[in-house]
């Protein structure tokens, strides 16, 4: 949903920002040289060179450069050894395999959304190789049983734009920012904005494919319940290389509506978003209602925070509007402000397009145009914030001097009809609203980096006190390595539950159980991969 998070460069920059930000970690080139032609020797005939990128290769920087969202993750990692662009399954079999025999890191990269870079970035390692799964990104839909099987490099615009062309009253529950790659996006859960009707992306997952460590391909049956359980809300990376999800469509009305209303503190927005926090998440299943946090104003003596209301309905304007004249008549919403459209001009419209956009916008796979760095972080709410405390937590962010914004996604509705057990992803029956921290900023250097980071955690000690709690919760596809890192090596399951239970809660144990029998080796490791249970 945070299509203003992206980026892109041009070439030029790109070689200039690759010069600047990758470290040389005083790494002997040679030694470089020499892990680098290791791998190209094992892969010899099996990948064809055409699919491989080196360093010294015109398009390598472009390529690397091509779907990375945040600068700041980029500072402290050294350059792949090579990037793997694969086409077909056994390349990827090669990969695994080579990585296997020489020890060397693998970084999966489906859309490059990953907050904190880890698809294209490490800090575990001075050698690391990228395998990017653009190329593999075909969409195949059954409509006879509202089915498809969607490879793990398509984007989510790419598989809107295939269900559109098929049929404009089915869809499916993912996320709203267009360029975010299905194979993280997917593995992690999966929010959306008719996730209260339909359930998360990964409620919706009947099947997968998956090289393991062993360089097998597998699908739902020959894996097993524990590895496809695993799949769905663990992180995928952590277990093999996926492949393609089969996923079930959702049936949606010819008809949605949305709706956009902002308000500022002094046109009453503590009061809107207090009771905004007492209802969006026990509202009617259809009925989507987020609300968007932000210092406005921000150089002026009028600096205020406003709140912005945006909602999705599965349904017509008049029957939305009755609705929340009963349980938010304070919003005072009219049909005029309410726009009826198709599901997939939604979409458009959530991705941060105008809804009257050609559909073909939707396969652009390019960052938007910035250059930005970023820190997320994340919590989630097990009961409403009262008004005297939004009054506190306003107060603290117009006393701060930088771009933030908070973003508050209701669950409830389907979400929370799902056990905690029933997928990695445990934030159901009793999480009310993921929330979402967000700074962002285009300027360079250390220092600076250095003071954005140490206000947005120092507001997210501010939260402790409103948040959940035993453990504080946070949602994975919001990557937080301030939550805590592994090792380069084998990281001991007490050692990594300090982050993963935040992530997974007690459905951690289980993660490193399956992690343990699939992956002994330990092949398949990062800064925040599940680890053996030992």
């Amino acid at each position: 949903m945070n299509s203003f998070l992206s980026l892109s460069i041009t070439p030029l920059l790109s070689l200039l920002f690759l010069l600047f930000l990758f470290p040389s970690h005083s790494l002997n080139p040679n030694t470089f040289t020499s892990a680098q032609q290791s791998f190209l020797q094992c892969l010899n005939s099996s990948f064809p060179s055409n699919l491989i990128f080196t360093p010294t290769n015109k398009n390598y920087t472009t390529l690397l450069f091509s779907s990375i969202q945040n600068l700041r993750t980029l500072t402290n990692s050294p350059k792949p050894l090579l990037i793997l662009t694969p086409t077909q399954e056994s390349h990827i079999q090669s990969s695994i395999s080579c990585s296997n025999t020489l020890n060397i890191l693998l970084r999966i990269r489906s859309g490059g959304h990953d907050y904190e870079g880890l698809s294209y970035a490490s800090t575990m390692s001075n050698f690391f190789i990228i395998i990017d799964l653009q190329k593999l990104n075909s969409i195949t839909i059954d409509s006879s049983v509202s089915t498809a099987w969607v490879q793990a490099g398509a984007i989510l615009g790419e598989v809107y734009y295939a269900i559109a062309m098929k049929s404009r009253v089915v869809g499916f529950p993912a996320g709203s920012c267009p360029t975010v790659g299905v194979g993280g996006h997917f593995s992690g859960g999966g929010l959306s904005t008719i996730m209260r009707a339909y359930g998360i992306a990964i409620d919706n997952i009947i099947d997968a494919r998956i090289v393991n460590a062993k360089g097998e391909v597998l699908d739902r049956e020959a894996m097993g319940e524990d590895l496809f359980w695993a799949l769905r809300g663990g992180g995928g990376a952590s277990f093999g290389v996926i492949l393609s999800y089969k996923i079930k469509l959702v049936q949606v009305p010819p008809k949605v509506t949305i709706f956009t209303i902002s308000k500022t503190l002094e046109e009453g927005a503590t009061k809107l978003v207090s009771k905004f926090q007492n209802i969006a998440y026990n509202l009617d299943k259809r009925l989507f209602l987020q609300s968007l946090l932000q210092p406005v104003n921000e150089n002026s003596p009028n600096k205020t925070i406003q709140a912005t209301f945006s909602s999705l309905f599965l349904g017509k304007k008049e029957e939305l509007v009755s609705i929340l004249k009963q349980s938010f008549p304070e919003l005072e919403l009219n049909e005029t402000d309410c726009t009826e459209m198709s599901w997939i001009e939604s979409v458009l419209n959530f991705g941060g397009y105008s809804s009257d956009s050609p559909l073909n916008v939707l396969l652009n796979r390019k960052p938007w145009s910035n250059t930005t760095s970023f820190k997320n972080k994340s919590d989630l709410l097990t009961k409403p914030i009262t008004e005297e405390e939004w009054n506190e937590i306003f107060r603290f962010l117009l006393e701060g001097n930088q771009w933030v914004m908070l973003i508050i996604d209701p669950l409830g509705g389907m979400v929370a009809e799902v056990s905690e057990t029933e997928t990695p992803f445990p934030h159901r029956k009793g999480s009310l609203y993921d929330v979402q921290y967000i700074t962002q900023w285009t300027e360079e250097g250390i220092e600076t980096t250095e003071k954005h980071l140490k206000w947005i955690r120092k507001f997210y000690e501010f939260m402790t006190a409103y948040v959940s709690r035993n453990p504080r919760g946070a949602y994975l596809n919001y990557r937080d390595l301030d939550l805590g890192v592994n090792g380069e090596g084998n990281t001991s399951y007490m050692k990594a539950s300090v982050w993963g239970e935040k992530y997974f809660k007690g459905n951690f144990r289980r993660l490193a159980q399956v992690k343990s029998e699939v992956d002994p080796g330990n092949l398949f490791r990062y800064e925040q991969s599940i680890p053996l249970l030992f």
